[in-house]
């Protein structure tokens, strides 16, 4: 399909506190954008939104991005979305439960039966065991209160919502959105042995499609609410990580997209799909039939703010220069347990050394986040993982400059850094390419801010407090001695 300068492709993220839309062009500008505020209910170790206000703020938000569009140049939306998050829905798709958010457990007594029941098709999908947070398990727990009540109940996920809505009718659900109510992403089917076997009915999953795939036209109904043309294509969306990947451009086989926020995530392209066996590890699956995997670690920038939360951060960037590298080993850990590249509930955060000033403690946290940033592609790199590609860097990070220039020095290779990595653009991005090569589709709309090229000189100085760090982790039997013994021989060719 010919594109032109002016076509215009929106995209909605449904987040946690927000719905955002971005209407942007061909060439990746921004056009347009709104949103509009969610609010949450928690106790204990619940999180419930409401199902209907994720739909008035995703309308409202969709209005806003379009005040200066014109309509004629809209080619389509797509939708993303906090990843498992579900609702139930009744007979006419209207929810007759609470939304149960993402990062909600109160499946703590189903999972082991999930995982029980799956554990087979969990280790051929490479994530090894379920979690209390996932969708499947807090489906079980929302049938055992529902079922009774309800005559034909249908499971969505939280953009399964936003897409009914907007085309009007039911919709199949995207196997991006489905990993985590267990969908088989090898065939892209349902496990039938596996739903079976949970008393799950055959009625209540939705279709499965590959994301990027359309699913039908906006609604008149939907036209009116939201601002956006009756007829415009919707297009099956992603989980609002997979989206943000996307939208940085990385998705070429070998290319890592390394998003630095409150935490470490780091997300790659493959041809084929990654086994850990200790579960670090995990893939989704690509629009374009690739393999995404990731993992989360630990560590992050949360915790500059944590520990210097009313510094001068210019000031100290430039003290920290003077450290490179910092004597002290630093190991800074958002909260206690690792999670990739090892996982190590046990792991508690540490700095192996006395540092001089707060300037040296401040370069040993910094250098430690891209000690394990780098420690995370050694453990992929021994996985068979492919590292040839480009390593773009997202999260509220990047706008340390500093901070970018010493990961770039570590990791001794250049990093990309773009303009914007909203999951709202990598919805616009994915809309864009549903009748083009995804690939393509990315390069033309995707904004390069900067290249950073490692200082000369950087290996000699950093590799010693690499391994070091390395070292410590063995020896507390955190770190397994194949991923410890891979770093290694990596860091001395």
């Amino acid at each position: 399909m010919t594109t032109h300068e002016d076509d215009v492709w929106i995209g909605i993220d449904l987040g946690t506190q927000s719905a955002r839309a971005f209407a942007v062009t061909a060439r990746g500008v921004v056009a347009g954008h709104g949103s509009s505020m969610l609010t949450s209910h928690r106790a204990d170790n619940r999180h419930e939104q409401d199902p209907e206000q994720w739909w008035s703020a995703v309308a409202a938000a969709t209005r806003q991005a379009l005040v200066e569009v014109p309509p004629r140049a809209i080619r389509g939306v797509a939708v993303a979305a906090t990843s498992g998050s579900i609702v139930l829905l009744g007979p006419r798709g209207t929810p007759v439960t609470p939304g149960i958010m993402y990062d909600d457990a109160r499946a703590t007594n189903e999972v082991s039966r999930v995982n029980e029941a799956g554990a087979q098709l969990w280790e051929n999908l490479g994530y090894q065991r379920m979690q209390p947070t996932w969708a499947l398990p807090k489906l079980l727990w929302l049938l055992g209160r529902y079922q009774p009540a309800f005559h034909r109940l249908t499971l969505a996920h939280q953009s399964d919502v936003i897409n009914r809505r907007l085309v009007g009718r039911e919709v199949a659900t995207d196997l991006s959105n489905a990993l985590k109510t267990g969908a088989n992403l090898i065939t892209g089917a349902w496990p039938e042995d596996v739903i079976h076997a949970l008393d799950v009915p055959e009625n209540l999953l939705p279709p499965l499609v590959r994301s990027g795939t359309r699913l039908g036209p906006v609604c008149a109904t939907a036209a009116a609410e939201t601002g956006l043309p009756t007829g415009t294509p919707v297009v099956a969306g992603m989980t609002d990580g997979c989206a943000a990947q996307v939208a940085s451009g990385a998705l070429r086989i070998g290319s890592w997209n390394s998003v630095l926020g409150t935490t470490l995530v780091l997300k790659g392209v493959t041809r084929d799909l990654i086994h850990d066996p200790a579960g670090a590890v995990y893939s989704h699956r690509g629009p374009n039939g690739t393999w995404l995997p990731g993992g989360a670690s630990s560590t992050g920038a949360r915790v500059i703010a944590r520990d210097y939360p009313s510094d001068d951060l210019d000031a100290l960037n430039k003290t920290a220069a003077s450290y490179e590298p910092a004597a002290p080993v630093c190991y800074p850990l958002v909260s206690d347990g690792e999670r990739f590249p090892f996982v190590a509930p046990q792991a508690r955060g540490f700095l192996a050394g006395e540092p001089q000033d707060e300037a040296e403690r401040f370069a040993a946290v910094l250098q430690g986040v891209a000690y394990i940033e780098r420690l995370c592609f050694d453990h992929l790199d021994l996985l068979g993982a492919p590292l040839h590609g480009d390593l773009v860097l997202t999260g509220g990070a990047t706008r340390n400059d500093y901070w970018n220039q010493i990961r770039a020095d570590i990791l001794e290779r250049p990093v990309v850094l773009p303009e914007n990595a909203q999951p709202a653009l990598g919805m616009a991005i994915l809309a864009a390419g549903a009748d083009r090569d995804l690939v393509t589709t990315a390069a033309d709309m995707v904004r390069v801010r900067a290249v950073i090229e490692p200082r000369p000189g950087s290996p000699g100085r950093f590799r010693p407090g690499y391994l070091r760090l390395v070292q410590i982790l063995e020896q507390r039997a955190w770190l397994p001695a194949a991923t410890a013994e891979h770093a290694r021989k990596r860091t001395s060719r």
